[in-house]
């Protein structure tokens, strides 16, 4: 698979990387916040054994996810791991943390 060099590479690519028999009967709404150059606000819904994605924000997310967008498109690319950019701080998780480790589940 080709490295995402966009944000909107990375969230386009999200469907086809989600597995619906491993999200079973998990729903989530999430926020992800994404700072500098290229980033933006995106909503990632997981329900129903489905996911869709858009640009910009709800009011009220399950999870809320920051990082700069350089960040997240080097997670999303396998360059950085998740927990040691969670460490480091990175990457930020508001709200549902559980939510946001079964999210890393339901995506290849």
């Amino acid at each position: 698979m080709a490295k995402a060099t966009t944000l909107q590479e990375v969230f386009a690519a999200m469907p086809g990387r989600f597995s619906p028999e491993k999200a079973g009967d998990f729903q989530a709404v999430f926020q992800f916040d994404l700072t500098g150059e290229g980033g933006g606000q995106y909503v990632l819904s997981i329900a129903d054994r489905t996911c869709t994605i858009h640009e910009g924000t709800v009011p009220n997310p399950t999870t809320t996810i920051s990082a700069s967008a350089a960040d997240y498109i080097a997670i999303a690319n396998g360059e950085l791991e998740v927990m040691p950019a969670f460490m480091q701080g990175k990457l930020k998780v508001k709200g549902d943390l559980a939510a946001a480790l079964k999210m890393q589940q339901v995506f290849s």
